[in-house]
């Protein structure tokens, strides 16, 4: 076993406290000033950048590395708020599909500028381009490892 040096250790630590207090700030943030939750902004993020705005549960479960299940949780809640419609995908009748409904459209347009302004001030304004430009890097890699061990 190869234990973590102290500064691995450090970085480690720093990193998992970082990220859970930043995604705690910018929940907060649109809770507050939008009344939606960071999970369901993200949401209703990835189904916006389809060409449709719909997307298949399963690719959009993939997308932000959720289970099916807790997905089909999250998205029920969301399409009783009316952000969020589902139908049954036309092309696969097994399949379901979440769409953005005018509602979803408008909460995103209206939340995304706090988002965007959290974002930058919490974390991208802090760095250099050449510390953004590492981290992306970095997690780019982190990224691709993790996606090639997927079944």
């Amino acid at each position: 076993m190869r234990w973590l040096s102290e500064s691995e250790g450090l970085a480690w630590r720093a990193y998992i406290v970082a990220t859970l207090r930043l995604r705690q700030r910018l929940h907060r943030e649109l809770a507050d000033q939008h009344d939606v939750s960071l999970t369901d902004y993200e949401v209703l993020v990835c189904v916006d950048m389809q060409d449709d705005k719909r997307m298949r549960m399963s690719d959009l479960a993939e997308m932000l590395g959720s289970t099916k299940s807790r997905l089909s949780h999250q998205v029920g809640r969301m399409e009783a708020a009316g952000v969020l419609r589902r139908d049954r995908d036309p092309e696969d009748k097994r399949g379901v599909i979440a769409e953005l409904t005018e509602a979803g459209f408008d909460l995103l347009k209206k939340a995304a500028p706090t988002h965007v302004h959290g974002v930058r001030e919490h974390l991208i304004d802090l760095l250099s381009p050449a510390e953004q430009a590492t981290i992306g890097a970095a997690f780019g890699r982190v990224l691709e490892h993790l996606t090639e061990l997927e079944p």
